[in-house]
């Protein structure tokens, strides 16, 4: 009887809308800013098209993402929680940032540009492991987007549901990377086409408004 409960209780969290609400948030927050055109990606892809070290790439990758999504929660969170005047600052400065980012990705749908991946041969696991790390980190957006937008975002959930948003985020990140990484061949042709990237662009553009125009709704809510 004590399992049947247990298993109760945990179907019922993992069905329980404090659970998926903040997972799916952290998903489609993470997805939007991840699924862009730049240097990590093109990186990404073209050793995919290779099969060289690509599985160790997406891996290397997702675990940086990982690692700065959740000090950027656990950071960013414990300030904002005990500030409301920073949850206030956060909600602004998310929605404003993801307001000029989704104007970004509705430009980039109007005049489209192709991911192109650069012939970059890697000839040992040390050097691949090292350039991921290089071309991920050495990007300021990628400190803008996971660790003070995702974290400023994230923040403002309660300590329960902040770790669900943070998972969700993750979550993003590795079936992103992989997908990208695993399903190269098949993708590039795909993405070669600026069509394509018009299409994603514009879904990554209403995707940014939608969620600022959420973080503006609860900006007006927050108690001062």
């Amino acid at each position: 009887m004590q399992e049947s409960a247990l298993l109760f209780s945990t179907t019922s969290l993992a069905l329980s809308p404090l659970v998926l609400a903040p997972l799916v948030k952290g998903f489609i927050t993470s997805g939007s800013l991840i699924i862009a055109i730049g240097a990590q990606n093109a990186f990404v892809l073209s050793q995919g098209l290779r099969k060289q070290f690509n599985g160790l790439i997406a891996m290397t990758c997702c675990s940086l993402d990982i690692l700065l999504i959740f000090a950027g929660i656990a950071g960013m969170g414990a300030l904002i929680a005990n500030s409301p005047y920073l949850m206030l600052t956060a909600a602004i400065f998310g929605g404003g940032f993801l307001t000029v980012y989704g104007a970004i990705a509705l430009k980039s749908a109007i005049t489209p540009k192709q991911l192109r991946a650069e012939h970059s041969p890697l000839d040992s696991r040390k050097a691949a492991i090292l350039t991921t790390v290089a071309i991920s980190l050495l990007n300021p957006h990628v400190y803008l987007d996971t660790v003070v937008l995702i974290g400023s975002i994230g923040g403002q959930y309660p300590v329960p549901e902040r770790w669900w948003f943070a998972a969700g985020a993750a979550l993003a990140s590795v079936v992103w990377f992989f997908s990208l990484s695993w399903g190269a061949k098949k993708l590039a042709p795909l993405f070669s086409k600026p069509t394509t990237w018009r299409v994603l662009d514009g879904v990554i553009c209403l995707m940014m408004w939608s969620i600022a125009l959420s973080l503006f709704s609860m900006a007006f809510e927050i108690p001062l």
